[in-house]
């Protein structure tokens, strides 16, 4: 199976320019491509974890890939898949972001000389000259066209800044720059961004009269179609200090029956001879299969021995054995007693597990908080430092959300 096709079989790929000429440089090792990073935070998440294990799977196959990181374009906003306008941000603020980004990159992205590159558009794009721009690139493209994109279409009605129409001549003008500097043939990123990445393509046809190629990866959306890499306390980040190794490991462990081979596919590296064996497999199986895709995933991101610990823990916690030494734990202090003791509401709130005393209090009223695996049903029920140990206790709300308390 080629480099394309096996892209195709893992479901990764939705849209492309020119297919056989993609074809042809994928598999053979002739693309120099890039995908954009905006910096909008501090770490990657979830919904980059595609385009890195991408960037990886072309570079495996002696592709060379550019990361590109929008400093410059991060000053003006992508407008794609938005309802309201992106938050400002420093310079500052810009650059210690793109720092975080390198370090996350490279466990994915061999970056030594010659084999992958890390740009920075700021490099470029802050230097333009706004009537220059107009002159040179401004009448390249045509504004009817623009208002077709669907990344404007979805902003017209509640209303789009000139700053972010701006966006797409900022991304195009990246895929020119980079077509000039470093021969790079080809521009991948996500679906949404087919639009931008169309407007890139011309611009290089037009100025230099050479094709340049692009291609879409699918979106990671789950069965009901939601993007994945989202939980109720917000996004699922690569940075360990942000989601810990474990809650890492337990997002992927808890998707759906329906999500779990379509997630092996397209994010795992296990070979796809031995994904399409699971197509079989139901009810316990499944569990396994999701078992697979924690480990393989966290093992990715934050390496084998924190993979290790993370499947460990959750054995412990759900009853499969494991070592509890590696779950999420909160240590009390001495002012948390009172007369020495905690109440059961004050405790869920402090560790985390409830965002506030009335919340505490109705999870309690439901039946769905237990202490070592002994369901509470009294709200005024309280613990002492000796009930809970030199080694703890194990708080749980609800089926997935647990805590281990320490003193």
């Amino acid at each position: 199976m080629t480099v394309y096709d096996e892209l195709v079989a893992r479901g990764l790929i939705a849209q492309v320019t020119n297919e056989e000429e993609i074809k042809n440089m994928v598999n053979n090792g002739k693309a120099t491509f890039y995908i954009g990073f905006d910096p909008t935070a501090d770490s990657l998440h979830v919904g980059h974890f595609m385009a890195l294990c991408l960037m990886k799977r072309l570079q495996m196959a002696g592709n060379r890939p550019i990361a590109l990181i929008g400093g410059g374009t991060a000053m003006v906003g992508d407008p794609s898949g938005r309802s309201d306008m992106r938050q400002m941000m420093t310079v500052e603020t810009i650059q210690h972001n793109c720092d975080c980004f390198k370090k996350q990159m490279s466990r994915f992205i061999d970056f030594s000389e010659g084999k992958a590159m890390m740009v920075n558009n700021a490099d470029w794009l802050l230097k333009l000259n706004y009537i220059e721009l107009l002159r040179e690139v401004g009448a390249c493209f045509s504004v009817n066209r623009m208002l077709t994109a669907e990344c404007y279409k979805q902003r017209m009605e509640k209303g789009l800044s000139f700053l972010e129409f701006n966006y797409m001549i900022m991304q195009s003008y990246d895929f020119y720059e980079l077509f000039q500097k470093y021969g790079c043939n080809m521009q991948f990123g996500g679906d949404d961004q087919w639009s931008n990445m169309l407007g890139g393509t011309e611009l290089i046809r037009r100025k230099l009269g050479k094709d340049a190629h692009a291609m879409t990866i699918t979106l990671l959306l789950n069965s009901e179609g939601k993007k994945m890499g989202k939980t109720q306390s917000g996004a699922v980040w690569l940075d360990p200090e942000k989601t810990s190794p474990f809650e890492f490991y337990q997002y992927w462990r808890n998707v759906a029956d329906a999500d779990v081979l379509k997630c092996l596919r397209m994010l795992t590296f296990l070979p796809i001879e031995q994904i399409d064996e699971m197509d079989q497999w139901e009810g316990s199986q499944l569990n396994k299969a999701k078992e697979i895709l924690a480990f393989e995933l966290t093992s990715l991101v934050h390496g084998e021995e924190e993979a290790n610990k993370a499947q460990e823990a959750s054995k412990a916690l759900f009853g499969g054995g494991g070592d509890s030494a590696n779950m999420p734990s909160f240590e009390l202090t001495d002012d948390d007693f009172e007369d020495g003791k905690i109440g059961i509401l004050a405790m869920l709130q402090k560790c985390g597990l409830a965002p506030s005393r009335s919340e505490a209090r109705r999870n309690v009223e439901q039946g769905g908080v237990s202490v070592e695996g002994i369901q509470i049903k009294d709200i005024k029920a309280e613990f002492t430092k000796d009930q809970i140990g030199a080694d703890g206790i194990i708080v749980k709300r609800g089926k997935k959300n647990f805590m281990k308390i320490m003193v």
